[in-house]
């Protein structure tokens, strides 16, 4: 995968901690439901398959100290 940044595979939420969050496959652009483990600490990264097209991706999870919570979710590398 290039450097380069793509605001298309982005998928950003701002709730909190131990809430569902509907994410996009960047494959197929299914939505897909992932529940955020506030065990994993405030920066998570994990492969999580599309429960559509079956397709792997990388999650990246930021939780500050407020509870808020961003996903990224990118192709697989």
């Amino acid at each position: 995968m290039s450097e380069e940044h793509d605001d298309a595979l982005d998928h950003e939420a701002e709730t909190h901690v131990d809430d569902v969050h509907d994410v996009e496959c960047p494959y197929c652009g299914a939505l897909n439901e992932i529940t955020i483990d506030p065990s994993g600490g405030a920066s998570q990264s994990y492969v999580e398959d599309c429960q559509v097209c079956c397709r792997p991706w990388q999650v990246e999870v930021a939780i500050d100290d407020d509870g808020g919570v961003q996903i990224e979710v990118l192709p697989e590398e």
